[in-house]
């Protein structure tokens, strides 16, 4: 059995900076160009090692599975995910998005904020999920990737990846998401249409005299019920 002198141990490299992440919570950003979320991620390094910096990528999914749903609800999920009785084999993942932030130089922990475009088009697998919950919390998965920038021993710069093992779950409350998105489009909705049939409606609302499309749409599906 060989023994290391503590000489020996002392000139061992030190370990490359390994961060854990973890969600403080979630905010609704009120003046920006379009609908944004903040979330708020705490980034730790154990060990006390320094950090320059991480270059972050992080993928952002939802969880449908990991949620209860009372039956109205589920009547409005079946163009997601199809019949309540299939739903064990088709609440998969679904892909919210993809961020990019940097982390600034830190030692122990710091915090960043990590802005969330939220897109409000109902064609949009993610929207279309979101609009659907009343209320409670939408589950999610954060998987982190990217680079980490740090000093090594001889005070040369040192590069290590995130390791792919990183990931945190968040419950985020629906409320917070739906007050974004009524803050930025009060009382309206969007709907992607071909450019065809968008030209066609165009045709419509100036043929029969009618200030929007809203009105224009309103005045269709009431000739079309028969009022």
């Amino acid at each position: 059995m060989s023994v290391r002198s503590p000489d020996a141990m002392l000139d061992e490299p030190a370990a490359a900076p390994d961060p854990d992440f973890s969600v403080l919570g979630v905010r609704s950003v009120r003046y920006a160009a379009a609908p944004m979320l903040a979330l708020d991620l705490q980034v730790s390094e154990p060990s006390g090692r320094q950090v320059y910096m991480i270059a972050l990528t992080i993928q952002l999914m939802i969880e449908p599975a990991r949620r209860v749903y009372d039956d109205e609800t589920r009547d409005r999920l079946v163009e997601l995910f199809g019949p309540p009785e299939r739903w064990a084999v088709t609440t998969r993942s679904l892909v919210w998005s993809q961020l990019d932030v940097v982390v600034p130089a830190f030692t122990g922990s710091t915090t960043v904020a990590v802005p969330i475009p939220c897109n409000y088009d109902l064609e949009v697998t993610a929207a279309k999920y979101l609009h659907a919950l009343p209320d409670g919390e939408a589950p999610l998965a954060l998987h982190f990737n990217g680079m980490i920038y740090y000093p090594g021993d001889d005070g040369g710069l040192q590069m290590v990846l995130v390791p792919w093992t990183r990931s945190v779950d968040f419950r985020m409350p629906v409320a917070v998401w739906a007050e974004t998105i009524a803050h930025y489009y009060p009382n309206t909705g969007w709907v992607g249409l071909r450019s065809e049939t968008l030209e066609a409606l165009q045709r419509m609302k100036v043929d029969r005299g009618l200030a929007t499309f809203d009105a224009c749409v309103a005045e269709l599906l009431s000739e079309a019920r028969g009022d």
